[in-house]
């Protein structure tokens, strides 16, 4: 595999910096701007959350179900790999992945939802641009500014790695305000490598969990005609192996077929757009990183057998609307009474809209499912 650094990626030592300059520059320890950033973020608090923050199941029983956590490392390593083969930054592209998730509140998408309810009045709850809002003013363990002061090229491509932002939300238009990072334009190849590696990570996690969980049947997976021929293959492959093994060999080879299609497609597209630097990438009419027509086409179609199986399983569906109400019912608990709230959160409560409700939604969005189950407890008694 290419191992070389490519024109096209970006380059540390080209970086736009930091917000804020920091006394004695990059000099501590042997490491470079973007690998910095990277160890920022794991070493960060936010980070550390993750562990106990929903992927598919809320607050799920079992030791051997994903959570964002250990969905954040999968997808580095996933695009640490795309990375390798094209000669882009490694630590600028695991340090998004890494990253990516940090502003996801608790209990998935059930929470994000029920905290966008709640915000609707005030602009909105995204959590894409909550992670922006956490690495830049709430995580703050530096005492000559808030945030991590994260590279310019990490900042933009968390901001942009879904795409050019056309309208951004209140939350990103403050960091962007004091740190323009280009919205109209493309992000970065790091960036959308990191983007990628995100839907193969869970496309095919997700069904690991919904298999072992009993919420997916193989049955209801081989009805996807290209789910059905790889399975086959793999079973006259490994004649008389563990039907357990044989599922962890299926989700194997369909994270490599994914990954090889986006090295092969990203290699094909960066020769045909002639780009030769990052800023061209930024400029490129076209998103350059990214899947096949046709396995996109195929990614769509399993993507929406997921939502039908698997997200929308009435469990889930259950399991979401009681995560909805804990999450509405502490929002409107500490609307109505702050005291309610940590003293340190307490005391730094703005009196006026909508500078309180967002000051409570920073709140609730770092909050891990069980900690949110545990004062939704300690508020409202059992319910």
């Amino acid at each position: 595999m290419m191992t070389t650094r490519a024109s096209y990626g970006c380059q540390p030592e080209l970086s736009r910096g930091r917000l804020y300059p920091e006394p004695g520059g990059e000099s501590r320890g042997p490491r470079n701007i973007f690998q910095r950033d990277r160890d920022r973020i794991i070493h960060s608090i936010a980070f550390r959350r993750l562990r106990h923050k929903t992927q598919v199941f809320v607050a799920p029983d079992g030791d051997h179900y994903r959570v964002r956590l250990t969905h954040s490392l999968e997808v580095a390593q996933i695009g640490r790999t795309i990375a390798r083969a094209l000669g882009l930054d490694e630590d600028l592209t695991e340090a998004l992945c890494l990253a990516h998730d940090i502003g996801h509140p608790p209990f998935g998408h059930a929470g994000e939802d029920a905290l966008e309810a709640a915000m609707a009045p005030y602009g909105g709850f995204d959590h894409n641009a909550q992670t922006l809002r956490t690495l830049c003013k709430l995580e703050s363990p530096y005492p000559l500014w808030n945030g991590l002061n994260l590279s310019w090229e990490l900042l933009e491509g968390l901001a942009k790695h879904n795409g050019p932002v056309r309208d951004p939300n209140w939350a990103l238009r403050e960091i962007d305000g004091a740190f323009p990072l280009d919205l109209w334009s493309n992000a970065s190849l790091e960036a959308q490598i990191a983007a990628v590696a995100d839907d193969i990570a869970y496309d095919n996690h997700d069904i690991d969990d919904g298999l072992r969980a009993g919420l997916l049947t193989l049955d209801q997976l081989l009805e996807l005609p290209f789910i059905a021929a790889r399975w086959q293959a793999i079973c006259d492959r490994y004649p008389g192996a563990r039907h357990e093994t044989l599922i962890r060999e299926l989700t194997r080879e369909q994270i490599g077929v994914m990954v090889n299609d986006v090295i092969d497609t990203t290699r094909a597209r960066i020769a045909a757009t002639g780009v030769e630097t990052a800023d061209d990438v930024r400029q490129a009419a076209q998103t350059i990183g990214g899947f096949s027509a046709e396995l996109a086409e195929r990614e769509r179609t399993l993507k929406r057998f997921m939502y039908a199986n698997l997200y929308h399983h009435p469990t889930q569906i259950d399991a979401a609307a009681r995560a909805s109400v804990v999450i509405a019912d502490l929002f409107a608990a500490y609307w109505a009474d702050p005291a309610l709230m940590p003293e340190e959160w307490r005391a730094s409560m703005p009196d006026e809209e909508p500078q309180r409700s967002r000051h409570i939604a920073d709140f609730l969005a770092g909050m891990t499912d069980r900690f949110a189950q545990k004062c939704h407890h300690e508020i409202m008694g059992e319910q």
